[in-house]
């Protein structure tokens, strides 16, 4: 082999092994935001739950309603966390009407870590 033939390689193998890279990064930042999404869908749902066991209607006042649908024995066993170190934040007491969220994550104003549609939860 001469050495331009062994520089090609090399720089052929580079080549693949950054395609890698960038294929991994985007990987994993399109499961942070699967898995965001179901800590979303996951805590809209024990949200519903608790108004729908409790007679509760969408926009009514709950006072505590995190701790009554998050905790142990509770509809959510811990308050989630955002796989990609963003933050959720609650609504606060109010039960959330339909197509909005009760959680949002603070990376959501990137457009990431936002469902598509959330007007069945």
């Amino acid at each position: 082999m001469t050495l331009i033939e062994l520089t090609v390689v090399i720089l052929v193998l580079l080549s693949l092994i950054g395609v890698l890279f960038l294929g991994a990064n985007a990987w994993k930042n399109g499961s942070d935001r699967v898995l965001c999404i179901l800590n979303l869908q996951s805590v809209q749902k024990g949200v519903r739950s608790y108004s729908n066991l409790n007679g509760r209607a969408p926009g009514e006042t709950v006072p505590g309603l995190q701790s009554e649908v998050i905790g142990l024995g509770r509809f959510v066993e811990a308050m989630p966390e955002c796989p990609a170190q963003g933050s959720y934040t609650t609504t606060g007491d109010t039960i959330p009407m339909l197509g909005s969220l009760y959680l949002e994550c603070s990376l959501g104003t990137s457009g990431s870590h936002v469902p598509a549609n959330a007007e069945d939860w």
